[in-house]
């Protein structure tokens, strides 16, 4: 069951495309900082908040979350991002020179806050993490249970924590994407 036409219009969100199904345990934070695209998917209890762009062909596991208070998340088109799994452009300081939480006056914190980017065609494993500042390259995947603390190569395959190059990816899929009737 999704939530139907009328519904979606009600979340408040920047910008819907077509054929988008997102399911009623879904939950959004700040919605009119979020942009949808066309062919999109987004199941239960998927969390998406503040600063988030969405493309076409994009799937949002189960328990996923978006994460994003002040700077921009975009995901790209025909990526997936697997249940459990969390991208994240804002992290607090763990050094111990700052508190941490959101109760805390702003003085008190050290917030790393930057842009986040998922390439087109990315497919990021279970149970991983995307920290701020990342970029994820066309084509690249992201095995399960991995952290993310730098930029992905395009077309390669990444796991592990810290993530680390496991191989080349194949660009077969890009002649897929030609075959589809967009």
């Amino acid at each position: 069951m999704y939530l139907s036409e009328r519904e979606l219009t009600l979340i408040g969100l920047a910008s819907v495309g077509s054929n988008v199904k997102i399911s009623p345990n879904a939950r959004f934070y700040n919605p009119s900082g979020i942009s949808i695209g066309n062919n999109v998917r987004i199941d239960d209890f998927v969390v998406v908040s503040g600063q988030v762009k969405i493309g076409n062909y994009v799937h949002l596991s189960i328990n996923s979350a978006v994460i994003s208070p002040r700077s921009q998340v975009t995901i790209g088109n025909f990526s997936t991002i697997s249940f459990y799994a969390c991208i994240t452009s804002a992290n607090d300081d763990y050094s111990g020179k700052f508190m941490m939480n959101p109760t805390l006056p702003k003085q008190f914190t050290n917030v790393i806050d930057s842009p986040v980017i998922i390439g087109e065609h990315v497919a990021l494993g279970s149970h991983s993490l995307v920290l701020p500042g990342v970029t994820l390259g066309k084509g690249c995947v992201v095995g399960a249970f991995s952290l993310v603390k730098v930029d992905i190569p395009s077309w390669s395959i990444y796991g592990g924590v810290p993530a680390r190059l496991i191989g080349p990816r194949s660009r077969e899929i890009i002649d897929l994407e030609k075959d589809l009737d967009l």
